[in-house]
């Protein structure tokens, strides 16, 4: 791969033109470059040369680029076009000058709780809306963050390592350890990945930006890349209240493991309970052109690492730029170092157009002219009228400055002699118990407004100024900021879903529901199994409660029993019918032989009435059918016992034998083949 400072000057595709190199890397090199058709400035990463002749790359580069190209999304980097050089195949996107969260971590920077919140959200916020189109990154790691100049991150590479991944081509020995430090198990064991695997990636990007160790890392790429198969991620005192949604980013079960969306929302949510976090530190990147020095507004700009500005004495700095004390021509000057990547405008310090240059020379449109008081430079000898009016107020100079002396010895006096302590660490503690520490001290303490806390109970301080071990002089003061409890975050609705649908879509919320047996209730209107209601704190259906609270969750138990009504029975079989309808009941009927009710009346009814049938079931309407009948058999023939005994299997008794005792049937009455009721008697002849 050629160096990177042979490309600049080149122009790409008639179009870009290579202005300045930002950085390279073991597949790339990454240039500031103007598009010189709209005048705008725009970064280009050009690709490894070899990777021109991998026609299996290229058509994935181009397939990728396309895709990338369509995302619009403020926490993902714009592509705005791609191509083919000799060079190599190029991404034109835009230009960031915030750097990457890898120059803040090498630069030993560690997020705070809040900062880490905020960059994880915007993040997973743009690796979301990739996903949602069918856009995996693959390689989220800290270069690949970067920061526009007011902080905001964007995904970058997107489409890149996929493309890469696919090559014959090889990156050097070593080249994959990056990548390892940061890969999902999925990818570790070589399987399909999805956008989880992103999502996992991101966890252990953002636990290295709080604590400053990467989990699961060895001394060689694949202890690093099966360290994490199948663990969970390590637990570190440093992630403080991100250690839970990180772990759930992180989980090796990817059915467990959050997606994009949802670690989005928890790190938003987990962001409005924590303090306002600070700006970062972000060095705004300057690059340097390959034209050489620049002037800038009378200024000389020379290399990055030594620009100087001749400026008057007395000009006030609020940087930490290096300042040396020197004299240019006949009036004495500071001349201030610049910070690498600062440019200096020398008529914001304090010098003219025609004022110094970095070598002391006069510039602009006609050397050093003017007053002296707008040059900086010593006035002219003084008349010796004034040498001679001078001494009254150098005397009173003289006076002054021995009072400022004297003043600055007791001060100095008062600062030296008065003990310091140290500050205790106060954190969890109570505002009382904290002023009773602090006075043992000798150290006063200043509570300001309270703030919501997830991790801090209510009443108890969340955080302290100065920090712990900080010396601090006797009678000076600790200021603290009390927890008032956990946020208020919205409750969604939960109508229409069961109590495992309305225990998750809480869950995503950061609360907790509990769908109690003895909540559960009838309902006309809500279908057995799904949500009534729900409440929290006695206020029914809720839409805010504090984060983490428990939702009480009332359940339907259906439409309620109906009572079965009294009057049923000895009525008609349709009247029973009727009533019963009109309460949502079902009807069936059965027939039943009665001696004793009649036909067509109802005997009984199941439930019978005064009990409860559940709603919509159905009712047993038993309706008399009369008493019993059978047919007299044919007795001809039979002796007096056999007849006898046939009439009994029927239900029927003998009442008289007309005839010899022993003789035989030959007639009856009731006759054979009559109808007659069970019970009934029967008259034999016999001969």
């Amino acid at each position: 791969m050629p160096l990177i400072t042979d490309s600049v000057g080149r122009v790409l595709g008639k179009r870009y033109r290579l202005v300045a190199a930002l950085g390279t890397g073991a597949s790339a090199h990454v240039f500031l470059a103007e598009d010189v058709s709209l005048g705008r400035r725009v970064a280009v990463k050009v690709l490894q040369p070899a990777l021109a002749k991998d026609e299996s790359f290229l058509k994935r580069f181009r397939a990728e680029a396309r895709s990338v190209a369509s995302l619009s999304h403020p926490n993902v980097l714009g592509v705005f076009d791609w191509g083919e050089d000799s060079d190599g195949p190029y991404l034109v996107t835009e230009y960031l000058g915030g750097g990457s969260l890898r120059d803040l971590l090498d630069r030993s920077y560690r997020l705070s709780h809040s900062q880490a919140a905020r960059l994880g959200s915007q993040a997973a916020s743009g690796l979301a809306y990739a996903h949602a189109r069918g856009l995996v990154h693959r390689d989220v790691k800290p270069a690949n963050l970067l920061f526009d100049e007011d902080g905001r991150v964007r995904v970058a590479d997107f489409g890149v390592a996929r493309a890469l991944a696919e090559a014959a081509w090889t990156e050097p020995s070593g080249a994959m350890v990056g990548t390892a430090r940061y890969a999902s198990p999925e990818q570790a064991e070589g399987r399909a990945v999805d956008g989880r695997a992103d999502v996992y990636s991101l966890a252990l990007v953002l636990y290295e930006a709080v604590t400053g160790v990467v989990p699961f890392v060895t001394d060689t790429t694949m202890g690093t890349l099966m360290a994490r198969v199948g663990a969970p991620l390590p637990h570190h005192d440093g992630l403080g209240p991100l250690d839970d949604v990180l772990a759930r980013a992180a989980s090796p079960d990817l059915s467990a493991r959050l997606d994009a969306a949802g670690l989005a929302t928890r790190l938003d949510t987990l962001g409005a309970a924590l303090p306002t976090p600070s700006p970062l530190p972000l060095e705004l990147t300057k690059p340097r052109s390959a034209s050489g020095p620049t002037s800038v507004r009378g200024v000389a700009r020379q290399s990055d690492s030594d620009l100087t500005a001749v400026v008057p004495v007395g000009t006030q700095r609020d940087d930490d730029a290096t300042v040396t004390t020197g004299a240019v021509g006949d009036g004495a000057t500071r001349v201030i170092r610049a910070q690498p990547g600062e440019v200096f405008d020398a008529v914001a310090l304090g010098a003219t157009a025609g004022g110094a240059t970095g070598d002391g020379g006069a510039t602009g449109d006609g050397g050093a002219t003017g007053d002296a008081s707008e040059t900086g430079l010593a006035k002219p000898p003084l008349t010796a009228v004034r040498e001679r009016r001078k001494w009254p107020w150098v005397l009173a100079a003289v006076l002054l400055a021995l009072v400022l002396a004297a003043g600055g010895f007791l001060a100095v006096q008062e600062k030296v002699f008065v003990p310091s302590r140290p500050v205790p660490m106060l954190v969890g503690d109570t505002v009382a118990t904290a002023k009773s520490r602090l006075a043992s001290e000798h150290l006063k303490l200043n509570v300001g407004p309270p703030v919501f806390s997830i991790t801090v109970i209510p009443g108890h301080v969340v955080s302290q100024t100065p920090s712990p071990k900080v010396m601090l002089k006797e009678g000076g003061t600790v200021k603290v900021v009390v927890s008032k409890g956990p946020p208020p975050v919205p409750v969604p609705s939960l109508s229409g879903v069961d109590c495992l649908a309305a225990q998750k879509m809480l869950s995503v919320a950061h609360l907790v529901g509990v769908c109690a047996p003895a909540a559960a209730a009838y309902s006309q209107s809500v279908p057995v199994g799904q949500v009534i209601n729900w409440s929290y704190d006695n206020i029914l259906n809720a839409t805010s409660a504090p984060y983490g609270a428990t939702i009480q969750i009332a359940i339907s138990k259906g439409k309620p029993p109906v009572t079965i009504p009294t009057g049923l029975v000895g009525g008609s079989f349709q009247a029973a019918k009727a009533a019963l309808s009109n309460l949502g009941l079902a009807v069936s009927q059965a027939s039943q032989y009665s001696t004793s009710v009649p036909a067509g009346e109802v005997i009984s009814t199941t439930p019978t009435s005064g009990q409860q049938a559940p709603a919509g079931s159905t009712v047993t309407v038993v309706v008399s059918a009369g008493p019993p009948m059978v047919t007299v058999p044919a007795l001809g023939g039979d002796t007096v016992a056999q007849a006898t005994a046939a009439l009994q299997a029927l239900g029927l008794t003998v009442a008289n034998v007309y005839g010899p005792p022993k003789g035989t049937v030959f007639d009856s009455v009731p006759a054979s083949g009559a109808t007659v009721v069970v019970g009934s008697s029967v008259n034999l002849y016999t001969k």
